[in-house]
């Protein structure tokens, strides 16, 4: 099993290439970071985690340009997104920003996607948030068509466009992970993804992971699909922990590190980078 990290990169935390170069220097394999372009003041939708929606959501640095940051100091760590709230982008712009970073971290990105939480911050960009899975998944099948062809064209629903010029292409194409832990998850994950994202499960919960672990596999196999990664957001830095993860199927796990400063994050890392050895 393979281990990383997950974070909200901030304006008033460390910084991207610092902590970049740390985490590739203690031997650890991945470096995700989250996205929120901003959060509406009205704070109208309920934050999931609780009452107080925490600092660092409104802090969060454009994720796509600290990968490539951090991608000019780096060598061998995945970098990634987890989760990019696609539905908020054009596809057309987003895809070539993926592809560039992709170019620049010579194939390692993947881009972790969720369709978000926050009602008004859809809404702000134009999006109904009653249709913003369908429009997650139609900005993907878009961005593929993209990435895939050079000369690309797109009709659907949300996004519609005659054939284009568009490049960089990817290095390889990029990994798109599914985010989120719902009733219809592993149905997204099958038809558009290439990887299942979930956060974490605690231990009394690692049975009911395991079993979709092995749903996803064996609908993927008869669907004529090879091994389907599943990376864990925010997993416990507990060696029973990890050791349960690795039992239920999981193939990389994210450790959650805090939005601070260095004094904060480093030695943070050093006991993730002692317990993973």
């Amino acid at each position: 099993m393979q281990h990383g990290i997950v974070t909200f990169l901030t304006d008033y935390g460390i910084d991207g290439p610092t902590l970049a170069t740390a985490v590739e220097e203690r031997g650890l394999d991945a470096l995700f970071l989250t996205e929120h372009t901003h959060i509406p003041t009205s704070l109208k939708t309920r934050w999931p985690g609780g009452e107080d929606l925490p600092r660092h959501y409104s802090h969060t640095f454009d994720p796509f340009v600290a990968l490539a940051a951090m991608a000019a100091v780096t060598d061998r760590i995945a970098l990634g997104t987890a989760v990019s709230l696609v539905l908020q982008h054009h596809p057309i712009g987003l895809a070539k920003t993926v592809a560039s970073v992709d170019h620049l971290a010579d194939g390692r990105f993947e881009l972790g996607v969720g369709p978000g939480w926050n009602r008004e911050e859809m809404a702000n960009h134009g999006v109904d948030p009653r249709t913003r899975t369908a429009r997650m998944l139609e900005h993907i099948a878009a961005m593929r068509a993209i990435w895939e062809n050079d000369e690309a064209e797109f009709h659907g629903t949300f996004v519609d466009f005659d054939p284009i010029w568009s490049w960089p292409k990817p290095v390889r194409m990029p990994p798109v992970l599914i985010g989120g832990e719902g009733p219809t998850v592993l149905d997204r994950v099958l038809s558009h993804g290439d990887a299942w994202l979930p956060r974490r499960f605690a231990p009394e919960e690692i049975d009911v992971l395991a079993a979709r672990i092995a749903e996803l596999r064996s609908r993927a196999a008869d669907a004529g699909r090879g091994h389907i990664p599943v990376t864990m957001y925010g997993g416990d830095p507990d060696r029973k922990a990890l050791d349960s993860y690795a039992g239920a199927g999981v193939d990389r796990v994210l450790f959650s590190l805090p939005a601070a400063g260095p004094e904060t994050v480093l030695p943070g890392l050093d006991e993730i980078a002692d317990l993973v050895a």
